[in-house]
């Protein structure tokens, strides 16, 4: 079992039709390797260094960088990490040396209990990384999923996703969506406080995919759910 630590809560305003205050979830896990999820703005250097001394890690120790998607809010801070192998989105790499083991498949193992899946939806590129831990005692599995989920309300809000995502991956998105709630008993969104999964959130979840009715046009189910 890996310990899944949020570092920091993203959080996401608007503050005019041209402005947006935000910054991203950053979250560490140690089990048998040690990962650091998104690494926020460019200014946010020594604020990530302070917080993983607290735990007890030095940048040097970080075995793997995995970035959900290449937004600027994600991967400011992945030159801290310069022993760890790189994922950003489903590019792999080390210094200047790309692998072929880019995330083409379903899932890629970092570790026991530690993998991480192609997301596609907010971007073309996003991935999710799902961890076996515990929370009080009980054994769960967390997903730390970026931008595929804004925050636990976008839930009941759909449009908090729909209009931050690629118009043409909002089936992707919501699918995707539907496959890591399924998975997961809690989520780490990309701009929210990590939230436990309920039926009714999976519900939720299944009725926003749309339905395909001809190649051009969708009906999306009704997502009002008591």
């Amino acid at each position: 079992m890996s310990e899944v630590i949020v570092l920091f809560e993203g959080y996401s305003n608007k503050l005019d039709k041209e402005r947006m205050e935000a910054n991203c979830s950053c979250v560490l896990i140690k089990g048998p390797k040690t990962v650091i999820v998104d690494t926020m703005t460019a200014w946010d250097k020594d604020r990530i260094i302070d917080a993983l001394a607290r735990h007890d890690v030095e940048p040097e120790d970080i075995d793997f960088v995995v970035c959900t998607h290449g937004h600027a809010d994600h991967i400011g801070n992945n030159n801290l990490f310069l022993k760890a192998e790189h994922i950003v989105g489903s590019c792999v790499h080390k210094g200047s040396i790309f692998y072929e083991k880019h995330l083409q498949g379903a899932e890629h193992q970092l570790c026991e209990g530690v993998k991480v899946l192609r997301t596609p939806g907010h971007t073309y590129d996003d991935v999710s990384v799902i961890v076996e831990s515990t929370v009080d005692a009980e054994k769960v599995t967390i997903a730390v999923a970026g931008d595929l989920f804004e925050k636990e309300a976008d839930l009941e809000n759909p449009e908090m996703w729909q209009n931050l995502g690629v118009p043409e991956l909002r089936k992707t998105q919501a699918e995707n969506r539907f496959l890591v709630i399924m998975l997961a008993d809690y989520i780490v969104p990309g701009h929210g406080k990590m939230f436990k999964v309920t039926e009714k959130m999976r519900r939720l979840a299944e009725y926003q995919i749309p339905v395909d009715l001809n190649e051009s046009t969708h009906a999306w189910r009704n997502s009002t759910i008591g």
